[in-house]
Protein backbone atom coordinates (compact mmCIF):
# COMPACT_ATOMS: atom_id res chain seq x y z
CA UNK A 1 0.00 0.00 0.00
CA UNK A 2 1.23 3.53 -1.05
CA UNK A 3 -0.82 6.10 1.41
CA UNK A 4 -0.23 10.22 0.15
CA UNK A 5 -1.26 11.93 3.59
CA UNK A 6 -1.68 16.08 3.06
CA UNK A 7 1.03 16.30 0.30
CA UNK A 8 1.84 19.83 -1.03
CA UNK A 9 4.51 20.37 -3.67
CA UNK A 10 6.28 24.39 -3.81
CA UNK A 11 9.01 25.08 -5.82
CA UNK A 12 10.97 28.45 -5.27
CA UNK A 13 13.04 30.02 -7.74
CA UNK A 14 14.36 33.72 -7.39
CA UNK A 15 12.14 34.40 -5.19
CA UNK A 16 9.38 33.11 -6.46
CA UNK A 17 7.00 30.82 -5.66
CA UNK A 18 4.57 28.03 -7.52
CA UNK A 19 2.59 25.33 -5.81
CA UNK A 20 1.73 22.51 -8.52
CA UNK A 21 -0.58 21.25 -5.97
CA UNK A 22 -2.22 20.91 -2.64
CA UNK A 23 -3.21 19.00 0.45
CA UNK A 24 -3.47 15.87 -1.36
CA UNK A 25 -4.59 12.53 -0.34
CA UNK A 26 -4.03 9.42 -2.57
CA UNK A 27 -4.41 5.88 -0.96
CA UNK A 28 -3.06 3.36 -3.71
CA UNK A 29 -3.53 -0.38 -2.87
CA UNK A 30 -2.28 -3.52 -3.96
CA UNK A 31 -3.24 -5.03 -7.53
CA UNK A 32 -4.69 -1.34 -8.73
CA UNK A 33 -3.91 0.20 -11.56
CA UNK A 34 -4.36 3.83 -11.29
CA UNK A 35 -4.19 6.71 -14.21
CA UNK A 36 -3.25 9.97 -13.62
CA UNK A 37 -4.79 12.69 -15.70
CA UNK A 38 -4.36 16.22 -15.84
CA UNK A 39 -3.42 18.80 -18.27
CA UNK A 40 0.34 19.67 -19.39
CA UNK A 41 2.19 21.10 -16.11
CA UNK A 42 -0.81 19.95 -13.78
CA UNK A 43 1.67 18.10 -11.74
CA UNK A 44 1.25 14.80 -13.09
CA UNK A 45 5.20 13.61 -13.21
CA UNK A 46 5.75 15.68 -10.11
CA UNK A 47 3.56 13.54 -8.12
CA UNK A 48 5.33 10.50 -9.95
CA UNK A 49 8.91 11.85 -8.54
CA UNK A 50 6.76 12.43 -5.10
CA UNK A 51 5.93 8.91 -4.88
CA UNK A 52 9.16 7.34 -6.06
CA UNK A 53 11.11 9.33 -4.26
CA UNK A 54 12.99 11.39 -6.67
CA UNK A 55 11.77 14.35 -4.79
CA UNK A 56 10.17 15.08 -1.49
CA UNK A 57 7.24 17.18 -0.80
CA UNK A 58 6.88 20.22 0.63
CA UNK A 59 4.84 19.24 3.26
CA UNK A 60 2.83 16.10 3.90
CA UNK A 61 3.83 12.33 4.47
CA UNK A 62 4.19 9.61 1.97
CA UNK A 63 4.55 5.90 3.39
CA UNK A 64 5.07 2.90 0.97
CA UNK A 65 4.38 -0.33 1.99
CA UNK A 66 5.30 -1.86 -1.25
CA UNK A 67 8.59 -1.57 -3.60
CA UNK A 68 7.96 1.14 -5.79
CA UNK A 69 10.41 1.56 -8.96
CA UNK A 70 11.73 5.11 -9.39
CA UNK A 71 9.69 6.42 -12.57
CA UNK A 72 9.87 4.85 -15.84
CA UNK A 73 10.99 6.95 -18.49
CA UNK A 74 12.88 9.37 -15.74
CA UNK A 75 16.75 9.13 -16.71
CA UNK A 76 18.18 11.82 -14.30
CA UNK A 77 19.74 9.26 -11.65
CA UNK A 78 22.16 8.39 -14.44
CA UNK A 79 26.03 9.20 -14.16
CA UNK A 80 26.18 10.60 -17.78
CA UNK A 81 30.14 10.62 -17.54
CA UNK A 82 29.90 6.71 -16.47
CA UNK A 83 29.04 4.33 -19.28
CA UNK A 84 25.88 2.10 -19.65
CA UNK A 85 27.29 -0.61 -17.97
CA UNK A 86 28.64 1.48 -15.15
CA UNK A 87 25.01 2.66 -14.56
CA UNK A 88 23.73 -0.96 -14.50
CA UNK A 89 26.26 -1.97 -12.24
CA UNK A 90 25.84 0.79 -9.99
CA UNK A 91 22.25 -0.04 -10.09
CA UNK A 92 23.35 -3.83 -9.13
CA UNK A 93 25.23 -2.59 -6.42
CA UNK A 94 22.33 -0.60 -4.71
CA UNK A 95 20.04 -3.33 -4.88
CA UNK A 96 22.02 -6.16 -3.98
CA UNK A 97 21.50 -7.69 -7.23
CA UNK A 98 23.59 -9.83 -9.58
CA UNK A 99 24.95 -7.86 -11.83
CA UNK A 100 25.67 -10.38 -14.72
CA UNK A 101 22.00 -11.24 -14.96
CA UNK A 102 20.96 -7.69 -15.35
CA UNK A 103 24.03 -6.77 -17.96
CA UNK A 104 22.53 -9.70 -19.79
CA UNK A 105 19.00 -8.18 -19.51
CA UNK A 106 20.01 -4.37 -20.30
CA UNK A 107 22.41 -6.06 -23.51
CA UNK A 108 19.16 -7.92 -24.50
CA UNK A 109 16.19 -5.49 -24.32
CA UNK A 110 18.19 -2.31 -25.06
CA UNK A 111 19.81 -3.88 -28.34
CA UNK A 112 22.19 -0.61 -28.04
CA UNK A 113 25.59 -3.11 -28.44
CA UNK A 114 28.90 -1.05 -28.44
CA UNK A 115 26.65 2.09 -27.02
CA UNK A 116 26.86 0.38 -23.70
CA UNK A 117 30.57 0.76 -23.50
CA UNK A 118 29.99 4.44 -23.98
CA UNK A 119 29.13 7.50 -21.45
CA UNK A 120 25.59 7.60 -21.67
CA UNK A 121 26.16 11.69 -21.98
CA UNK A 122 26.93 10.97 -25.58
CA UNK A 123 23.53 8.79 -25.90
CA UNK A 124 20.58 10.38 -28.05
CA UNK A 125 17.21 10.58 -25.98
CA UNK A 126 15.97 7.67 -27.34
CA UNK A 127 18.91 5.39 -26.40
CA UNK A 128 18.32 6.57 -22.61
CA UNK A 129 14.77 6.19 -22.60
CA UNK A 130 15.77 2.27 -23.55
CA UNK A 131 18.33 2.31 -21.38
CA UNK A 132 16.11 3.56 -18.42
CA UNK A 133 13.16 1.19 -19.00
CA UNK A 134 15.60 -1.30 -19.01
CA UNK A 135 17.04 -0.85 -15.97
CA UNK A 136 13.63 -0.56 -14.40
CA UNK A 137 11.93 -3.62 -15.12
CA UNK A 138 15.47 -5.38 -14.33
CA UNK A 139 14.72 -5.13 -11.06
CA UNK A 140 11.59 -6.63 -9.79
CA UNK A 141 9.19 -4.16 -8.17
CA UNK A 142 5.70 -4.52 -6.13
CA UNK A 143 4.66 -0.92 -7.72
CA UNK A 144 5.87 0.79 -10.81
CA UNK A 145 5.31 4.30 -11.33
CA UNK A 146 4.97 4.80 -15.20
CA UNK A 147 5.32 8.70 -16.92
CA UNK A 148 3.93 8.51 -20.33
CA UNK A 149 7.47 9.40 -21.59
CA UNK A 150 8.59 6.01 -21.95
CA UNK A 151 6.39 5.22 -24.66
CA UNK A 152 8.75 6.72 -27.39
CA UNK A 153 10.92 4.99 -29.85
CA UNK A 154 10.27 2.54 -32.85
CA UNK A 155 7.30 -0.30 -32.61
CA UNK A 156 9.39 -2.88 -31.64
CA UNK A 157 10.59 -1.41 -28.69
CA UNK A 158 7.19 -0.45 -27.88
CA UNK A 159 5.79 -3.75 -28.23
CA UNK A 160 8.63 -5.02 -26.10
CA UNK A 161 7.73 -2.73 -23.04
CA UNK A 162 4.38 -3.35 -23.13
CA UNK A 163 4.94 -7.33 -23.12
CA UNK A 164 7.26 -7.12 -20.45
CA UNK A 165 5.26 -4.30 -18.31
CA UNK A 166 1.60 -4.65 -19.20
CA UNK A 167 1.74 -8.67 -19.81
CA UNK A 168 4.57 -10.21 -17.63
CA UNK A 169 3.88 -7.98 -14.52
CA UNK A 170 0.52 -7.59 -14.87
CA UNK A 171 -0.07 -9.00 -11.33
CA UNK A 172 1.85 -5.61 -10.47
CA UNK A 173 0.23 -2.58 -9.12
CA UNK A 174 1.08 0.75 -11.31
CA UNK A 175 0.80 4.54 -11.31
CA UNK A 176 0.50 5.71 -14.92
CA UNK A 177 0.52 8.90 -15.74
CA UNK A 178 -0.80 9.94 -19.06
CA UNK A 179 -2.90 11.69 -21.74
CA UNK A 180 -4.04 8.79 -23.73
CA UNK A 181 -7.76 7.80 -22.68
CA UNK A 182 -7.19 5.02 -24.81
CA UNK A 183 -4.42 4.04 -22.88
CA UNK A 184 -6.07 4.66 -19.64
CA UNK A 185 -9.64 2.71 -20.76
CA UNK A 186 -7.19 -0.71 -21.74
CA UNK A 187 -4.71 -0.23 -18.54
CA UNK A 188 -6.22 0.98 -15.64
CA UNK A 189 -9.15 0.35 -13.29
CA UNK A 190 -8.77 3.57 -11.37
CA UNK A 191 -8.19 7.07 -12.20
CA UNK A 192 -7.33 10.75 -9.76
CA UNK A 193 -7.60 14.04 -12.04
CA UNK A 194 -4.81 16.33 -10.87
CA UNK A 195 -6.52 19.94 -11.47
CA UNK A 196 -6.47 23.50 -10.25
CA UNK A 197 -4.05 22.20 -7.49
CA UNK A 198 -6.18 20.09 -6.31
CA UNK A 199 -6.85 15.74 -7.06
CA UNK A 200 -10.31 14.36 -7.40
CA UNK A 201 -10.54 10.10 -7.34
CA UNK A 202 -12.49 8.45 -9.58
CA UNK A 203 -13.12 4.46 -9.28
CA UNK A 204 -15.01 4.64 -12.63
CA UNK A 205 -12.28 5.16 -15.65
CA UNK A 206 -14.78 5.84 -18.34
CA UNK A 207 -16.40 8.59 -15.99
CA UNK A 208 -12.62 10.20 -15.39
CA UNK A 209 -11.91 10.26 -18.82
CA UNK A 210 -15.16 11.78 -19.84
CA UNK A 211 -14.71 14.89 -17.06
CA UNK A 212 -10.56 15.31 -18.42
CA UNK A 213 -11.93 15.31 -21.62
CA UNK A 214 -14.23 18.36 -20.82
CA UNK A 215 -11.61 20.24 -18.56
Amino acid sequence: MIVCKNISKVYRHAGHSKQVFGNVDLVVEPGDRLALLGRNGAGKTTLIKLIGGVEMPTSGRISRKMSVSWPLGFAGGFQGSLTGYDNAKFIARIYDRDYSKIRGFVEDFTELGRQLAMPVKTYSSGMRARLAFALSIAIEFECYLIDEVLLVGDQNFNRKCHYELFEKRKDRTMILASHSPPVIRQLCNRAAIIHNRRLIEHNDVEEAVQTYVNL
